[in-house]
């Protein structure tokens, strides 16, 4: 497949972009990836794709705009059918698996920024608590679904809860290290402890996974755009 028919919109440090890099590399599906920058304004054609959310990734594909990361996943797991897959076969097992990325995206997705971005500790602290208790519920679904054995959510391979959940791993390492906590441990998370290895061990991640180092310098840079921007402040209930 030429590169002409599927391109992707995104920015290079943004968890959400790299959970569609994962997927297109893990299909072995050639792309052109259109790079936006995320620190500046909006650029038209992001405007233009996206005028609902007005944000990335955006998915090109044979004249189609697909939206929205977790969408986009399902999207090319649909129209490239070929192994592997990225959602379980079985029904009840995609079901819980989009449970939980929808859990995540929802609940800690918006803790996560704030536990960055927030000013006052006891808004930070707040964050940081509500990661610690959703991380917990995320040990539960782990310790079941990576029992016998399984070293991802996917199995062998790589799957819908891994591609979802993987890219956020190094922002989480970030907030430990700029709070002096720790996250993910033996004590509370020892099943996504384990699994934090084995999605950094596998081919396709270390192939595309921006260095650790490199996203925490960008972090340093996006905290106090955060913080200037009120609309992102509301949204998120950040009062300080």
């Amino acid at each position: 497949m030429g590169k002409s028919e599927v391109k992707l919109l995104g920015a290079w440090p943004s968890p959400f972009m790299l959970r569609v890099r994962i997927a297109l590399h893990l299909k072995s599906i050639n792309y052109e990836f259109i790079e936006v920058d995320l620190l500046g304004p909006k650029s038209e054609l992001v405007l233009k794709s996206n005028p609902i959310y007005k944000k990335i990734p955006v998915l090109f594909h044979d004249g189609n705009t697909i939206l929205e990361s977790q969408i986009i996943l399902q999207y090319i797991d649909e129209v490239w059918p070929n192994a592997p897959s990225i959602l379980p076969s079985d029904a009840a097992q995609r079901a819980d698996s989009r449970f939980w990325v929808a859990y995540f995206d929802d609940k800690l997705v918006p803790a996560l920024i704030i536990a960055l971005a927030a000013k006052s500790k006891d808004t930070k602290n707040a964050a940081i608590a509500e990661l610690e208790q959703g991380l917990v519920h995320l040990e539960e679904a782990a310790s079941t679904k990576l029992s016998k054995g399984k070293a991802l959510f996917g199995g062998e391979n790589l799957g819908y809860m891994d591609i979802a959940l993987g890219p956020f791993l190094v922002w989480i390492g970030i907030i430990e290290k700029l709070n002096g906590v720790k996250l993910l441990n033996e004590t509370n998370t020892p099943s996504l402890l384990r699994w934090a290895d084995s999605f950094f061990s596998h081919a396709v991640v270390k192939t595309i996974f921006p260095e650790a180092e490199k996203l925490i310098e960008f972090a340093m840079k996006l905290i106090p755009v955060l913080r200037a921007r009120p609309e992102l402040r509301l949204l998120l209930g950040i009062s300080d």
